[in-house]
């Protein structure tokens, strides 16, 4: 079963091109599922039926596991019975009449319009005079959230009193981050894996890589361009390291930026500017919904979203009449 299982592995990153943490989530899915059919008695692969499917997903219903994650193992053994049976390893495809709960989607939570401004806005406000700056024994400044802490510091970073200016290289690659994430609404991933050449500043487009290697084009506004050309000439310089090789925005100490670093310094900012608690998906909901607030097509979002199916770009809609309904409650008579 070890070997079915590495040539599955090697079939979704392979032929299916699945990222790493699809094929991470898939394999271990199916590992699982292999141990409760082993402990069921079955010695062999083909040996798996549909009881021992059912089983399996009811086991981890009685261990508090969610819809959605109920939803995604039953998808994950679907896809690997299908694989299975076309290879010869399981004379039929057990999991074709496999049913999954339906998974419960929450409408996301989005800013308004004015509230995301204040975000992006956020690292122009802490390079502004501010309180005393720190003195040269402390700690090089960080960003809101860069130093893992999640929170802003009390003091104003002043560039004078740092090496090469880091601390406003950090505020202006922070303010590049957030308006390249609320502009274009992508990913976290796709925005830390960007390199120089994939901004075309002629155009004002990013050519982003998303989920299965996926290419497109995403354009991004004039605040955008600003932040991206002033980090470029002015930022960039300064953290810029052998080991920054071509990637667009770098950590503190010249690497490439760390998701999860991003994703604190987007919660430090919005704790910081008094906002509530928001994360670069937050960002990318928002900047979705007030597209289509501001009357943009669902098929445009769509391809700005990078979503394979029209149904994952649909749930904006919901978050827009949601927003109606407040405001109709709100303001009419007869409500």
């Amino acid at each position: 079963m070890r070997d079915a299982v590495d040539d599955f592995a090697a079939h979704l990153a392979g032929v299916r091109n699945r990222s790493a943490h699809t094929v991470r989530a898939y394999v271990g899915d199916v590992v699982s599922l292999l141990d409760h059919a082993h402990r069921m008695g079955c010695a062999e692969l083909p040996d798996l039926d549909l009881s021992v499917l059912r089983s399996w997903l009811a086991k981890q219903r009685t261990t508090g596991a969610a819809r959605t994650t109920l939803a995604r193992r039953a998808a994950s053994a679907r896809t690997f019975s299908a694989w299975a049976h076309r290879c010869g390893l399981l004379p039929a495809d057990v999991a074709g009449a496999l049913a999954s709960p339906r998974a419960h989607r929450d409408l996301p939570t989005v800013l308004r319009a004015d509230q995301a401004a204040t975000l992006v806005e956020a690292p122009g406000r802490l390079a502004a005079p501010g309180p005393t700056p720190p003195t040269r024994d402390e700690p090089r400044p960080t960003s809101p959230g860069e130093d893992g802490s999640g929170s802003a510091s009390p003091a104003s970073p002043d560039p004078s009193r740092t090496p090469d200016g880091a601390a406003e290289a950090v505020l202006l690659r922070d303010r590049a981050l957030l308006e390249l994430l609320y502009g274009t609404g992508v990913r976290i991933s796709e925005a830390c894996g960007l390199d120089v050449a994939d901004v075309d500043h002629a155009r004002r487009v990013v050519r982003v890589f998303g989920k299965g290697g996926r290419e497109r084009a995403v354009p991004y506004g004039v605040p955008a361009q600003r932040a991206l050309d002033e980090w470029l000439r002015h930022g960039r310089p300064a953290l810029a390291a052998p080991r920054s090789r071509d990637a667009l925005l770098l950590g503190a100490r010249g690497g490439r930026l760390n998701p999860t670093t991003a994703r604190r310094i987007v919660g430090g900012y919005a704790q910081a500017a008094g906002l509530p608690p928001v994360s670069p998906h937050g960002l990318r909901h928002s900047a979705a919904t007030h597209l289509l607030e501001g009357g943009a097509d669902l098929r445009a979002v769509q391809e700005l979203l990078g979503h394979s199916s029209l149904a994952s770009t649909q749930i904006y809609t919901h978050v827009s009449v949601e927003r109606l309904r407040a405001a109709y409650r709100q303001a009419h008579p007869r409500a």
